[in-house]
């Protein structure tokens, strides 16, 4: 597929063809390599911004729910001495 610059106003415009796959708004990084390739990156969420610390991040502790003693290194039982 090859597409053409365009001047629409003071901006230069690639179009997008409907083959590509991207919602109408996303947002993307242009890179421009030395060899003259443009690349579109669309940008990622922050994972450091937000407030999804402020939700409960508890762990539940699954060894709590397991009856199991160490007998050694190499073998486990499931009763208690």
């Amino acid at each position: 597929m090859a597409v053409k610059l365009r001047k629409v106003g003071d901006a230069r415009v690639l179009s997008v063809s409907q083959a590509v796959v991207a919602k109408v708004g996303t947002m993307f990084t242009v890179k421009q390599l030395p060899n003259g390739s443009i690349v579109y990156t669309p940008e990622r969420a922050n994972p450091f911004e937000g407030d999804w610390f402020h939700h409960d991040l508890k762990q539940t502790d699954v060894t709590t729910e397991i009856n199991e003693f160490l007998d050694n290194e190499w073998s486990y039982s499931t009763k208690k001495d």
